[in-house]
């Protein structure tokens, strides 16, 4: 689909040269020669390299974000990978589906029309049977979905359009809605058979099985943002997030709300199993601490501040006094000057 030569390509070509099997002579073009190219209209470039440069970026952040997800959701590793980004005609990105597959339909709005992400009958059967604690047996018979699978199916990719929103949150803040499942492509009417059409190719492996996912975006649904697919503008809003504190007030605000543990350690006492069997009311056990020490006050297990115990509003209470490691140097600095070391 690509004119642009791969990296495997290059390297054969670059061998050949180097063994001789292949002379520059060959492959050099005549400076004379009129160089005409034959333009084909069913096959308008309406995207620029950038802006693939950059779907393809946007896309390689979705498969994280979604290999984690299908990771933890099936307990087994999910790697998804971006192999290539095209822009071809939409009859010949029907015509590359397999039949029967599993379409997902997309809207996102405010965009115009859907896009759709295709998988691989293969990968879907694989995390089905993971899905449900089975091991993944390998090449499975082509079939339609039944409709207990399809409804596990959708369970599964339930959180697509929340990804979908976060890798395109700095072009545009979509609101995407998964629709239907598709089995035949044929049934698909995203656009005109000509009209261009991205084609985001992912490879999937679930265990020992291999498939690939395919991301399908219509040139008319991206149109309105074309002007923002630009590395500059992206690099822009990245550098506005950092520099305008919102993110870390975000972050502060949250945890701010988050509920630890703070426990006041009095002291400890060493007891043998025979005297802590013999314990009865009204025993007293004695510290190993001088009352006018301060004591440790931990948060989450964790001793973080030294404190001194009072009372407030006749109530017990402790007084943070400082730091646990800074008190603790500075004890440590004292028993140094004693010893005259």
């Amino acid at each position: 689909m690509s004119e642009i030569l791969s990296q495997a390509e290059i390297d054969a070509l670059l061998s050949a040269l180097n063994s001789g099997e292949v002379k520059a002579e060959d492959i050099r073009e005549d400076p004379q020669t009129n160089r005409v190219r034959s333009y084909d209209f069913r096959r308008a470039m309406r995207f620029s390299k950038d802006h693939m440069r950059i779907v393809e970026r946007i896309h390689e952040h979705f498969c994280r974000l979604l290999g984690t997800y299908f990771s933890a959701q099936l307990r087994s590793v999910v790697q998804l990978t971006v192999e290539t980004v095209d822009q071809v005609p939409y009859e010949e990105f029907i015509r590359s589906i397999p039949i029967p597959s599993v379409v997902q339909v997309v809207e996102v709005a405010p965009l115009p029309g859907r896009i759709v992400v295709e998988f691989h009958p293969q990968v879907v059967f694989a995390m089905l049977d993971r899905m449900m604690g089975g091991t993944v047996k390998g090449r499975y018979r082509d079939r339609e979905l039944t409709e207990i699978e399809q409804s596990l199916f959708r369970r599964l990719v339930h959180n697509i359009p929340v990804y979908l929103t976060e890798v395109w949150e700095n072009v545009i803040h979509l609101e995407p809605r998964l629709l239907h499942l598709e089995s035949n492509p044929q049934f698909l009417q995203l656009t005109t058979p000509n009209e261009t059409v991205l084609v985001v190719t992912i490879s999937a492996r679930v265990g020992a099985t291999t498939g690939f996912l395919t991301v399908c975006i219509p040139h008319l649904t991206v149109e309105p943002v074309m002007s923002k697919l630009s590395a500059q503008r992206l690099l822009g809003a990245a550098r506005s997030v950092g520099d305008d504190g919102h993110t870390q007030a975000a972050v502060t605000n949250h945890l701010a709300y988050a509920a630890v543990e703070v426990a006041a350690v009095l002291g400890a006492a060493d007891l043998s199993l025979e005297e802590l069997l013999n314990l009865e009311v009204g025993d007293v056990i004695p510290l190993a601490a001088p009352i006018r020490n301060p004591i440790a006050v931990s948060v989450n297990g964790i001793p973080t501040y030294l404190g001194a115990v009072g009372k407030l509003h006749k109530h017990y209470a402790v007084r943070i006094v400082g730091e646990w490691k800074e008190v603790e140097s500075v004890a440590a600095r004292r028993e140094t000057f004693a010893s005259g070391d």
